[in-house]
This record gives structure tokens, sequence and C-alpha cells, in this order.
């Protein structure tokens, strides 16, 4: 069986693979040929990691070699969407008296862990982001691994100095680590809210906004005031929980953010899948019903919908139309030019046009503005314009 790179994977090393996963050694052999278990880059490359869901392993997952046996990192579980509030967080939470409400952070989702004695920042498909470790290690107080060193921290990367999404709305200087979980290697299972808090509150750690625990019954009433108020501040929303962390949780979103996807998804259409639109979209007409709005409150609600599809959509026809290419800007600050050179080495592996410019020195650190080309909805606009059809 052939690699990336020509590389023979060991038949022995199959077998115990399969023996520890719970599968049969062709499985293991099939997931590999496919791609769908690949190991890492470079110096990573003891970390394979799962490119696609497989049984009751998360996308992401990523597992290494540990004494005789091995240890599992597991992926980001997937966290099911209200459309309506009531009626879901009571069939949902059944059985429960209350439920916790956390705020839903609009960041890059990362997984910070050490494995082999290394600490490492590892992205949702399972990869190591240069940069996202080398922030790690200068923003977290990295005694937790000494004490802990089997729990994984689940949290967002949030600032203007992520190169993923970069926002500016939550009053950060540069980037920081907001946590939401905090999870067990290998079961994947996370620790109840008051524990979390209790563990993130010991070591410094800045964690999402907890709202309060909630009667199940009034917990769609309260939802509704926090979400409105996250508009108004343009956050994102809301993730609501089991206390316990039996139960999966739940996520719900403001229309501000709705329709910031939105603006995101038309400026690059022909990147973005239809799915990802739609589902947006469908989630405003959900949500006016269930606010049970007036004529005025939904006539705003069309026009921030529609201007959210059109004005992006407008502007990048116009922009390719004048000769001029779509892209996306970002920035990082770093320490040490070799982060920026490794950062720039893994978004190539990764198949993305982007442009670093050069590095303006700011005190102690070199600031880099990223030029990141969208190229379908480049090509696809530019087409069109000179007669393609649709």
């Amino acid at each position: 069986m052939r690699r990336e790179g020509n590389e023979e994977i060991d038949p022995e090393f199959v077998a115990r693979l399969a023996s520890y996963l719970g599968f049969d050694k062709e499985r293991v052999q099939h997931l590999f040929e496919k791609n769908y278990l690949a190991r890492n880059w470079g110096k990573y490359e003891y970390l394979l990691r799962f490119d696609k869901e497989i049984s009751h392993i998360e996308r992401g997952t990523v597992l290494y070699e540990k004494a005789a046996s091995f240890e599992t990192i597991m992926g980001f579980p997937k966290i099911r969407r209200a459309m309506v509030l009531d009626p879901t967080i009571k069939r949902h939470f059944s059985g429960l008296e209350k439920v916790a409400v956390e705020e839903k952070m609009n960041g890059y989702n990362v997984r910070i862990a050490i494995a082999n004695n290394e600490i490492l920042a590892i992205t949702r498909s399972g990869y190591i982001c240069p940069y996202t470790t080398q922030k790690a290690k200068e923003k977290l107080n990295l005694k937790f691994f000494d004490d802990f060193p089997g729990l994984v921290l689940y949290g967002e990367m949030i600032g203007p100095d992520n190169p993923y999404v970069s926002k500016e709305i939550y009053d950060i200087e540069s980037v920081e680590f907001y946590i939401f979980d905090i999870r067990e290697k290998n079961s994947g299972k996370p620790l109840p809210i008051n524990r979390k808090q209790e563990i993130l509150e010991k070591y410094g750690f800045f964690q999402v906004r907890f709202f309060n625990e909630f009667p199940l019954e009034t917990a769609a009433e309260e939802v509704i005031k926090i979400i409105r108020k996250l508009g108004e501040e343009e956050h994102e929303g809301v993730v609501i929980k089991d206390p316990d962390m039996v139960l999966s949780p739940l996520k719900y979103t403001s229309s501000q953010s709705n329709c910031s996807d939105l603006r995101h998804a038309f400026k690059f259409y022909n990147e973005t899948g239809r799915d990802y639109m739609l589902s947006r979209i469908v989630r405003e007409g959900f949500q006016t019903v269930e606010w049970d709005e007036d004529e005025i409150e939904f006539g705003k609600r069309c026009m921030q919908l529609g201007e959210s599809i059109l004005n992006p959509l407008r502007r990048s026809i116009e922009s390719v139309k004048n000769g001029q290419r779509l892209y996306e800007e970002a920035r990082i600050k770093v320490r040490d030019l070799k982060t920026a050179a490794e950062f720039e080495d893994y978004l190539k592996r990764l198949g993305v046009d982007a442009v670093f410019e050069e590095p303006q020195p700011i005190e102690e650190e070199y600031l880099i503005i990223i030029r990141k080309i969208n190229k379908s909805t480049n090509d696809k606009t530019q087409a069109i314009l000179q007669g393609e059809t649709w």
C-alpha cells in the first residue's frame, strides 16, 4: 500500500492501529488508500488525522503512537442548530430542570493539547497550524498541560491578527484564545460546566461568556433576549448546554451574524457552497416567524438580508469589471519571521493562493499583511462578463 511520497505503511502498524480503533485491517488499509486517514506534514508526520467522519470518529480527529498503543485527540463534535427555540430546547433537553447558555464567539476553532511533549494547536481539519501553535505558546498558561496532560482545550482564536476569521468586534488588540470546552483525550468526554469554569479560572484562561442557567420552561424566552442584545453588538450567537455536558449542545445565531456570513459568501459567491448560503437565508425565515415580527420589523429584516446579499455581489462584479482582483485581506503578528515563513508554507500546502507583504516592524513584533486570492470567483465573474452563460 502506497502513501504520499511513496511511503510504505508497515503492515504491523496497520494491524496495531486496527486493533486500537476496533476496525479490521482491510478497513484501515482502505482509509489510508482513500486518504480518509492521512499523516500530517513535516515534523508532525507522526500525527495521523481523519479527513472524513468515520463511524464514531469525528473528522479532524488526531491520533499518534504512545508507548505500546495510541493516544487520540477527538475532533470537534457536531452541534445541531435550533431553528425554532422553544419547542427545540424543550424536546432536546427533555428531563433537565435547567440549561446553561454560553456565547458562541466568531473566531477560528482550535484544539490545544500536548502530544509527544509538544504543545500543538490543531485545526478543525486536524492540521497543525504553525502560527496558531506559536500564539498558543505565547498566550496560554502552559502549566495547565503539566498538570493535566490528558485534557484538551477546545476554543476559538479571536481578534484582528487572526488570519482565518479576522474580527474587531471583541475589543482585542491582537489575538486571544477563548475556551468553550475542556475534553478528555481518547474518549472526548467533556468536563461539566462548573468544573470547566473552575479550571479555566485557576489557570487564567479566557473563556466564552457565560450568561446563566435558566429553567427549561423559560429558557427560550431568555435566549431570545440574549440574542437580541448580541445582535445589537454584532456578535454571533449562543450555545445552549446541559450543565453536566451529558446531552449534546444546541446552537442559535443572531440575524446580524447570518447576514455577516452572507456578505462574505456573496462577495466570493463561486467559492461558497449553495447550502451555506441557503441555510442562512432559511434561518431568517424561521426567526422572523418565531419572533412574531410586525410588518415594520419584518421590513427591516428584509432590507438587511437583501443588502447583505446584493451589496457585496455588486461590488465584486464591479471590481472584476474594472480589472481588479478579488482577495481577502488578513494580517498576522509574529515575534520570529520563521513563524511567518512556516505559516506561508502551510497555506501553500493547503492550496491557498496567498501573497505575503513585506514585514513591518512594530515594537517587538512584525506585522504582515496577507492577501488571499479567491481565484474561482475572479475567473467565473470575468468569464460571465465576457459572455459565458451560467
